[in-house]
């Protein structure tokens, strides 16, 4: 045989190393999930679609991406594995061919004061070497010139940047004595404990006026080095009130406080920029050396796109190397459409979005191939202009040869797919099946919800609602605003849009003045624990609880998972934490309660033909047909319920512990609660993307709610990018004409049809085309 044939019968004879091309998935019965089979091709560009709540999730991040993840785990020695978190099996038949899964979600980064956008990245530990090396006079090795290190951090604010302000006159009320109850702390009653230690520390009198306190007097009640002192016999540590105050409550987590006491926080504490550093959180001589007269400091302030630039300018041959992974690594962030942030912003400030996209860079720039990305809805606050971007960033990771999965609702998203999942009919128990599997025209001639959706276009309203007064917002210059001034009008559906970075948000929630009556509704994690659920969040719980109590004669405290009515040997939380020491501890359903809850004593009391835990298993649709009729009818839940409904969560069920939810889930949440309370003065409504997690079917209900809202007297201000509620608002206000400093201004305000007869910004371009003008 010539080597000629033989190359020939080898080209046509496929490796058995390349016949794994398939992710394949059989019987996966996580959450939702029904018995799901699916092959999803390696390589390629798979987006998964369906309703909020069908699954999707189910399948790319509690099965694929778990599993992966957890078998990676279990590569690694029983001692490394005792610092990793536990993780279970999904309930999943056949798991094959799985790479390596990198997830890039939408989870917000930690709001800890410490980190930033550029420590976050590797941005900021490249420019600290930069400046060691370059920087003169030099401050010395890298780490003199970090925050977060003491050797580099200013020594007044610790590295933060800021310094609290206390106002004494929240603290007490100078015109009493400490007797009369002059403390106003929470906690500090006349004749509590602390206030006997003030009374009887012998350093002032108890019975006169704080006011007419000597100077040494006043210093000791305020700011007493501790001093031992004997109170009614008893040895004890004295300290004046504000070291005192700061101690026991200041230095607390705030969100952990009870209502009242983080309301005196709020009043009491003001966070300045620390005067010795201008906020800048480093040392004298990091902040000294220069690099042709620039700082670290001013370095991390510049627009990242302008520190690129900056950076392209230092020809420095020792430090070559490092200078082009810091281009590549700035211009990743202009190339992702995050040019316009800075690196010394908080990471606790970012978007979901802007968090996602920031998580991207590390990716962008890595040499692994074969790997399968998961990305969350990766256009989450892009404008219809940057997710051309976006898509562009994806189909790169795929060239590369890795696997990229993408949960997405957007039809300009889902049309770069090379392969389509789509998954429903609908949400919750009505969901957890695949509809259909092929190509973007296969789907969209199908007759499922999505291939039915996806050349809806939302057509401009005829006539628009008239406002019935304005919100003046006057000289705005939060972030890159360049002292705007805006007309926002009242009883009306108002938009504001504008690209990722022109300052929306700014505007929204930096600039508008403080009375105004506004209702912030974001998609920021609601704090709890893992007992909160949607029925303990919205106050469901109660008439619950009391219906339950009415029907069979005993109290409501039975009726509660975290209190009397409590499994004992899971505390009602459902599963049992088991540490394993040295492997890695895992959760398990309560085998006592089997992961009901509650005591087996309670589940006997029955309400409508229903224990508590089926109850609390219910969708929310469910609900509101068992509370509207016959011995359940509850009208106080009836009316929770139905808002649950109208905000479109109607599959999620009452029990689902809050930590599992979405960022749009979050904020629906938040909204029906909101719809329940909002009083007179707070009747104007701010929406930070609603659209983020709908489906285009979905998308429809949102307008409706959003119009009910404001046909009830509210006035509705929605920051979007979805052109389905451009097309729908009656007024629009657009920002830019770019991002960061290119950004800052309003480029148009009016109706929807003048933005797109107008056409004279980006906004306006993509609308018109969108409802095709």
């Amino acid at each position: 045989m010539s080597m000629a044939t033989r190359t020939d019968a080898h080209s046509r004879a496929p490796h058995v190393a390349d016949t794994h091309d398939l992710i394949r998935v059989q019987g996966a019965r996580v959450n939702n999930l029904k018995d799901v089979s699916v092959d999803l091709p390696k390589r390629r560009l798979t987006v998964l679609t369906g309703v909020s709540g069908s699954g999707k999730s189910s399948l790319v991040f509690d099965t694929i991406a778990a599993e992966s993840q957890r078998m990676i785990n279990e590569t690694y020695s029983a001692f490394v594995q005792t610092f990793m978190p536990a993780l279970a099996r999904p309930e999943v038949d056949l798991l094959d061919g799985l790479t390596t899964a990198i997830i890039v979600d939408q989870e917000r980064m930690g709001a800890n004061s410490r980190s930033t956008v550029g420590t976050a990245t590797d941005a900021n530990a490249m420019l600290r070497i930069v400046f060691s090396r370059l920087g003169v006079p030099s401050a010395g090795p890298s780490f003199h010139y970090s925050f977060n290190q003491p050797t580099g951090a200013c020594p007044r604010c610790e590295g933060t940047g800021s310094v609290v302000d206390i106002d004494l006159t929240q603290l007490y009320d100078d015109t009493k004595s400490l007797n009369e109850g002059a403390l106003t702390v929470p906690g500090y009653k006349a004749g509590s404990w602390p206030v006997r230690v003030f009374a009887g520390s012998g350093f002032f009198d108890p019975d006169k006026p704080v006011r007419e306190f000597t100077g040494a007097e006043r210093d000791d009640f305020l700011r007493r080095e501790p001093t031992k002192v004997k109170i009614d016999g008893i040895n004890v540590t004295y300290e004046g009130l504000i070291p005192k105050v700061q101690k026991s409550i200041l230095s607390k987590d705030k969100d952990g406080l009870q209502p009242h006491v983080r309301a005196f926080v709020e009043r009491a504490v003001t966070f300045t920029t620390c005067p010795e550093c201008e906020g800048t959180r480093l040392g004298e001589a990091a902040r000294a050396s220069k690099i042709g007269g620039i700082s670290i400091a001013d370095a991390c302030a510049m627009q990242i796109s302008d520190l690129a630039d900056w950076v392209r300018g230092l020809d420095e041959p020792t430090a070559a190397p490092l200078l082009a992974t810091l281009r590549r690594t700035l211009d990743s962030f202009v190339e992702i459409g995050l040019g316009y942030l800075s690196l010394d912003r908080p990471s606790g400030t970012l978007s979901g979005g802007e968090a996602q996209r920031t998580k991207m860079i590390r990716h962008l720039g890595s040499s692994l191939t074969d790997v399968t990305y998961v990305f969350d809805e990766p256009t989450a606050g892009l404008h219809p202009h940057d997710i051309q971007r976006m898509n562009e960033l994806l189909l790169r990771l795929r060239d590369k040869g890795n696997t990229v999965l993408v949960v997405e609702h957007k039809p300009e998203a889902i049309a770069i797919a090379d392969h389509v999942v789509d998954l429903g009919p609908g949400a919750g128990t009505a969901g957890g099946t695949v509809c259909f599997e092929g190509t973007v025209e296969g789907l969209r001639a199908s007759s499922t919800l999505t291939g039915r959706h996806l050349d809806d276009r939302v057509k401009l309203k005829e006539t628009v609602r008239r406002p019935t007064g304005v919100l003046e917002i006057r000289g705005a210059r939060a972030h890159n605003l360049r002292d705007v001034d805006a007309d926002i009008p009242l009883g009306v559906l108002t938009l504001v849009t504008g690209v990722a970075g022109s300052g929306k948000s700014s505007l929204m929630h930096g600039s508008i003045p403080a009375g105004a009556g506004v209702v912030s509704v974001d998609q920021s994690p609601i704090r709890g624990s893992r007992r909160s659920n949607p029925a303990t969040y919205t106050g469901l719980l109660d008439p619950i609880r009391k219906a339950f109590a009415k029907a069979n004669g005993v109290k409501p405290a039975l009726f509660s998972a975290n209190s009397e009515g409590a499994c004992t040997a899971c505390k009602g939380v459902g599963v049992v934490y088991t540490d394993l020491a040295m492997m890695a501890g895992v959760a398990t359903t309560c085998e006592q309660c089997g992961g009901k809850r509650f005591q087996a004593s309670v589940l006997e009391h029955r309400l409508g033909g229903r224990d508590i835990s089926e109850v609390l298993a219910m969708p929310v649709s469910q609900a509101l047909e068992f509370f509207s009729a016959g011995q359940a009818r509850t009208p106080a839940a009836h009316r929770v319920l139905g808002r649950l409904a109208d905000v479109g969560l109607g599959y999620l069920s009452l029990g689902q512990p809050l930590t599992t939810l979405s960022g749009g889930e979050r904020q629906r949440l938040k909204l029906a609660v909101h719809m329940g309370d909002a009083s007179g003065d707070r009747s104007v409504f701010v929406l930070d993307e609603p659209t983020t997690g709908l489906h285009l079917a979905d998308v429809e209900h949102l307008l409706g709610l959003l119009d009910r809202l404001v046909d009830s007297g509210k006035s509705v201000i929605v920051i979007e990018h979805h052109q389905a509620v451009m097309a729908h608002a009656d007024w629009i206000v657009d920002l830019g004409p770019g991002a960061g400093h290119d950004g800052g201004r309003i480029v148009f305000e009016g109706t929807p049809a003048d933005l797109v007869a107008d056409r004279s910004t980006l906004t306006g371009k993509h609308l018109a085309a969108y409802v095709g003008a």
